[in-house]
């Protein structure tokens, strides 16, 4: 069975631990004594190097790091015209605690005056383009799924005058996205993940519950979110593949919800529009992977059963024993599977509680399972 453009047998969600000379640049750019121009020239040198190690390393889904970002959604969303940043979210949080985003609010009308993402693109392509690997690798992009401008906040964090009925809400949010990726593909894009919280949320039952106080039945919700996020991949070219990544919570090694897939499951794999799923699935939180029953025969999960959480390394035949597991729920086995952690390793500049030795060795043996599972092509 063949892989969508840009999915690997051994995949990644995409962030990376931020060398600490970004860190502290940044925070001298929140005091005013660091110019954002200088943050982006070391931005550029540490990209270079990230992109190289994760060529080194085995990986053949290429990313930034998301090194640009102090948010994995934020920083993208509040590009958006019509958004704004407003005080802090509160915690919903059943781990260890830990800073919470910022509130989004939406104030006017939502617009996409210019591209997001592009020129992060094109300088990703430049160093995949002067590394000589451009044959071997393919370059992703992620960002937020729309889902994320609403599920938290909902009607009060709407205004009403720019959106008296959420009807045009939800259609104006769809055209942004419609026009980002539009953008993207030109500039040359191929693949796209977007990366949203808010279905795994919903398995969740005291987030379920929370989430019904704001915007009503749940199940509608869910049904509701799909029709967003397809709508938002509409109108994409049918070489742009396009995945989902579902996540409980990445915050310094905690975690924010935690339950099975079963409650948004058919929706995940009869619904979505997407290409491939990159669920989490590093411990019980997740649930066992019964819900793979529903996963149409044409599509593929990258199943994050490896932990970016974590600074000790997995345990090569536990994973590969989960790994068969799984497969037995999958209509076509092991062929529609890949190998990933469950998510990034720094969802924010923080990072998780590890090192980047720590990091560089995980992924090393990613591969290194991947190719004992599937063979040494990680594209078939």
């Amino acid at each position: 069975m063949s892989l969508p453009k840009g999915v690997y047998r051994a995949d990644q969600v995409g962030s990376l631990l931020r060398p600490k000379e970004i860190l502290a640049a940044r925070q001298k750019v929140a005091e005013h004594s660091l110019q954002p121009e200088q943050l982006k020239e070391l931005e550029d040198k540490y990209i270079a190097d990230v992109v190289k190690k994760q060529i080194d390393s085995g990986m053949r889904a290429v990313t930034d790091g998301e090194f640009r970002r102090a948010w994995f959604h934020i920083d993208f969303l509040q590009s958006l015209g019509g958004i704004e940043k407003r005080g802090a979210l509160q915690s919903t949080n059943v781990s260890q605690g830990g800073t919470m985003p910022p509130r989004l609010v939406v104030v006017d009308k939502i617009t996409h005056p210019k591209p997001i993402q592009v020129s992060d693109f094109e300088f990703l392509e430049s160093q995949i383009a002067t590394s000589g690997a451009r044959a071997t690798v393919t370059t992703k992009v992620a960002i937020p799924s729309p889902t994320m401008i609403h599920f938290r906040g909902g009607r009060d964090t709407i205004d009403e005058t720019a959106y008296p009925t959420l009807e045009p809400f939800f259609e104006d949010l769809a055209c942004v996205f419609q026009e980002e990726l539009d953008d993207l593909y030109k500039a040359g894009t191929r693949f796209v993940q977007l990366d949203d919280t808010n279905l795994a949320y919903l398995c969740d039952p005291q987030m379920r519950a929370e989430a019904e106080k704001r915007h009503g039945d749940a199940n509608q919700l869910a049904r509701q979110y799909a029709a967003l996020i397809n709508a938002a991949i509409s109108k994409r070219p049918k070489d742009m593949a396009i995945g989902i990544h579902l996540c409980r919570g990445n915050h310094r090694s905690n975690w924010f919800a935690q339950g099975g897939y079963e409650p948004v499951s058919e929706v995940l794999f009869k619904d979505l529009d997407v290409d491939v799923y990159f669920l989490e699935y590093d411990d019980a939180r997740s649930g066992d992977f019964s819900p793979l029953r529903h996963l149409p025969e044409n599509k593929i999960v990258v199943l994050g059963v490896m932990s970016s959480k974590k600074a000790e390394l997995d345990d090569k035949a536990d994973i590969i024993k989960r790994l068969k597991e799984a497969a037995g729920f999958c209509p076509r086995g092991l062929k529609q599977l890949c190998l990933s952690h469950q998510c990034g390793f720094s969802s924010t500049m923080e990072g998780n509680e590890l090192t980047e030795e720590q990091q560089w060795a995980k992924i090393r043996l990613e591969v290194e399972i991947a190719k004992e599972v599937w063979g040494d092509d990680l594209s078939v």
